[in-house]
């Protein structure tokens, strides 16, 4: 494989996620952060989580976060709740239209690589992790922020 085939390889990834980013957006009316905040809470015991907890789980910063639950606290699919017996502390809480929403939206492309890769022999898969690290450092790109895929907005910016 020479670079221009790696690099088409490259934008082939990028172009697959960003057309299905603008599709769960259409169909849907959220994003894949919003969809993937969503999953995690419906994980979670008492479908609740912290915002730290998303945060880390998402691996994005807090303001990111809070941006995040704002608008699917408009949209009605999450509310925040403080906890009763100390009123510093809040949950973010996945609501019965957002289990609905979640229902109808599809398995994204990430988790069809998860399950592809869990399967995969673990030797192969470490070759593959050696060979992304290899691109991102070779892209000068270590130090950027990212949640566990990528965006409609972080693929246009």
């Amino acid at each position: 494989m020479d670079a221009d085939s790696i690099i088409i390889s490259i934008r082939k990834i990028l172009r697959s996620v960003n057309l299905e980013s603008k599709r769960i957006q259409k169909e849907h009316g959220i994003s894949i952060p919003q969809l993937l905040l969503l999953t995690f809470l419906s994980k979670q015991p008492g479908f609740k989580a912290t915002h730290k907890e998303v945060s880390q789980y998402l691996n994005l910063n807090s303001s990111t976060i809070t941006g995040i639950t704002s608008r699917l606290e408009k949209k009605g699919v999450i509310a925040r709740v403080t906890k009763p017996e100390d009123r510093r502390v809040s949950f973010i809480t996945l609501t019965a239209l957002g289990q609905q929403l979640l229902k109808s939206t599809p398995k994204l492309m990430h988790e069809r690589l998860a399950q592809k890769l869990q399967s995969t022999d673990p030797k192969k898969v470490k070759e593959l992790e050696k060979a992304f690290s290899l691109v991102i450092e070779f892209m000068g790109i270590q130090d950027i922020e990212a949640a566990p895929v990528i965006t409609v907005d972080e693929f246009n910016s």
